[in-house]
């Protein structure tokens, strides 16, 4: 815990209590260069599915989740939970279960529109990812807190707060060198099982996290320009 971070506690009930905020204001120019510095960075980012066994940092994965968890929240309940996985038989054993699903998919559970959209990006039913990559972090959402008393409060907008905080994990990983994959097998309810959430847990989302293999490919897409994706009133 750094020198500036509280223990958490819950809020529920608490009266408002504001604290200052000033941060020092970038000057113009430079906060210029530094969204276009950003976004050039940003546009590097690609979705890998081939990654080398390489051992990653660990201060860049926990800070990364750390990034992660300063997103903004629902009554800013931060009802996520981040599981880092480096343990090769955990993760032989959530690939294996997450093939059986993903076979149950491609076999016709998805659908043919679904496969139609897929296909560009070459995706089957074996994820070698899953235990090629030396990490992975399975996301969890909160549906509700639970107190060691086993008190229950409903959490709002989980299914919100829980994506920016993975949009930002994304980022800092990016940005910090690492390449990474949202994996999103259907149903996910495994993952508790494998590794033992408790009840007010539902997984969220997997991502494997390393360095991209030396024969890595992407498939050749494209983004959106900014004029297809923005309006101005």
């Amino acid at each position: 815990m750094s020198p500036t971070t509280q223990p958490w506690t819950p809020t529920h009930g608490q009266p408002y209590h504001p604290v200052p905020y000033r941060p020092e204001r970038m000057p113009r120019a430079e906060s210029v260069a530094e969204a276009a510095r950003l976004r050039a960075r940003m546009d590097e980012r690609r979705t890998v599915r081939q990654f080398s066994a390489d051992p990653v940092p660990d201060e860049v994965v926990r800070d990364a989740i750390a990034c992660a968890a300063t997103a903004p929240s629902g009554a800013h309940q931060q009802p996520w939970t981040f599981v880092l996985v480096r343990d090769p038989a955990v993760r032989r054993q959530i690939r294996a279960a997450a093939e059986q699903e993903e076979q149950i998919s491609y076999d016709g559970r998805l659908g043919d529109e679904w496969l139609a959209a897929l296909r560009p990006l070459g995706t089957d039913a074996v994820k070698t990812h899953l235990t090629d990559a030396p990490a992975l972090v399975v996301v969890f959402q909160q549906r509700y807190w639970l107190g060691p008393d086993g008190t229950k409060r409903k959490h709002y907008y989980v299914d919100e707060s829980v994506g920016i905080a993975v949009g930002m994990l994304l980022t800092a990983l990016h940005l910090s060198g690492l390449a990474a994959l949202i994996h999103t097998p259907s149903p996910m309810r495994f993952l508790g099982h494998v590794l033992n959430r408790p009840e007010n847990e539902k997984a969220f989302a997997v991502i494997p996290i390393g360095y991209p293999a030396d024969d890595c490919q992407v498939p050749d897409l494209v983004r959106k320009s900014l004029d297809q994706v923005m309006t101005e009133v």
